[in-house]
């Protein structure tokens, strides 16, 4: 009983995942609620809102000039960590987790082929050959963290596979989302900049290849890679992810000699727990440490990230792209072909892509079901998966020109179509799931 006790400080983390993705997600939404207000209240300060991300911060260092709009700085900088952490969960997953095999892949990535192209089709089919023709990537995105959100809702009832599924479903969909950013979302290319980037890369994985574990040799050189990326013309979305590629996944130290020194220390720290003034706190601690400087490089960097981009980074992103002025002709919008390409693509060619792709993979027998998942499981979690918001409103900055009327037509579209697919979605699994005996 001892050793199960110790061992709680290592486990809490895994424990805690899903309780800090909802309360971040609370967090997300909140602050996009708020923005939403300001932006529309028309008295005292508030009637200028919207005009404060668009003041310039200006930032020298030596002839180094980088002169942007706040909300520039917020988008192509801070959001930066948010694809390096999206990035080291797509590593994770592929390394370690949901997509480590092609057994264990084929269900997901199918599931994310589908919820990408069908939405993008529908898109199409309502705008082609109209001047937003180019925003067919915004209802490809899921929003992981609210999709989870919601299944953590629903408690003890869900599946674990189900959890897998649309975890694995989310990185891919993340992989694809970035993959289209880099390669149909950049306007204009300046090689010089791309060729420096390449090099800095190239440097990262050399440093990779020859096993260096401090997370400080990796970091300086990233926001180097950064800024090369965004003079190139090409994202930083990019940046974050090479970055997240070239951190070392492998642990700190071999796994038979952690697991002696875990065995050593629990034997230690074991005879201490006979002397009553022995500090449970001290100990807990000890074997917390422990942990930290037996994970990987990686682990670590994605440990230490994730709340400030949960907290900080992405409830920021939201207040800041969230402030549009819901006007009546926003609101004519949604019935516009870019509101419906949106809305239509989120709410019907998420799921429709999802389960019809889901279920021809495991017809021709490529897949199976995850253990105590049934399709309406499936096509429940597919309506999650319309859930677009922070990744949906990023590529509608990328794909519409900032200065129309659409883009606000777009973010509108955008949160409506999540939120219903949220309630929606929740609605579904209630209904389908029965609760734990």
């Amino acid at each position: 009983m001892a050793i199960v006790r110790f061992m709680r400080p290592l486990v809490r983390p895994f424990a805690q995942f899903f309780h800090l993705k909802a309360a971040s997600c609370l967090l997300l939404l909140a602050s996009a609620v708020l923005a939403l207000v300001l932006a529309n209240i028309s008295w005292g300060l508030c009637q200028h809102f919207p005009a404060v991300w668009h003041q310039h911060l200006r930032i020298t260092v030596h002839h180094l000039v980088l002169d942007h709009s706040l909300l520039d700085w917020i988008n192509d900088g801070l959001m930066t960590l948010f694809f390096l952490m999206v990035g080291l969960e797509i590593k994770r997953e592929v390394l370690g987790g949901g997509l480590a095999t092609l057994h264990q892949a084929a269900l997901p990535l199918a599931g994310a082929l589908g919820g990408m192209v069908v939405p993008a089709l529908l898109f199409t089919l309502f705008n082609h050959g109209t001047p937003t023709a180019s925003g067919w990537g915004i209802p490809m995105a899921t929003d992981i963290a609210f999709a989870l959100a919601v299944l953590q809702l629903l408690g003890p009832r869900v599946p674990l596979g189900l959890k897998v599924f649309l975890t694995a479903l989310a990185v891919v969909d993340d992989m694809g989302a970035m993959a289209i950013i880099a390669a149909f979302y950049t306007k204009t290319l300046y090689l010089n900049y791309l060729y420096l980037a390449i090099g800095t890369w190239a440097l990262l994985l050399a440093f990779n290849y020859l096993r260096v574990s401090s997370l400080w040799a990796y970091l300086p050189l990233g926001l180097l890679l950064t800024y090369f990326m965004l003079e190139s013309g090409i994202h930083t979305t990019l940046a974050g992810v090479l970055l997240a590629v070239a951190i070392p996944f492998r642990d700190a130290c071999p796994r038979p000699e952690m697991l002696e020194r875990l065995h050593r220390q629990l034997g230690r720290l074991q005879d201490r727990t006979q002397h009553k003034s022995a500090d449970p706190h001290g100990i807990g601690a000890e074997l917390e440490a422990l942990g930290r400087s037996s994970s990987s490089p990686a682990q670590r960097l994605e440990d230490q990230l994730y709340v400030v981009v949960a907290f900080v980074v992405i409830p920021l992103f939201a207040f800041a792209n969230s402030s549009l002025v819901i006007a009546p002709a926003a609101v004519r919008g949604l019935l516009s072909p870019l509101g419906l390409g949106i809305v239509v693509g989120l709410l019907v060619g998420k799921p429709l892509g999802v389960g019809a792709v889901c279920w021809l993979t495991v017809r021709l027998g490529w897949a199976k079901l995850p253990a105590g998942v049934g399709w309406s499981q499936i096509w429940a979690v597919g309506v999650l998966a319309g859930i677009g918001f922070t990744m949906s409103i990023f590529i509608t900055l990328l794909a519409l020109d900032p200065r129309s009327p659409d883009i606000d037509t777009a973010k509108l579209a955008v949160l409506v179509a999540s939120v219903c697919a949220s309630g929606l979605g929740y609605a579904l699994l209630r209904r389908t799931l029965t609760a734990p005996a």
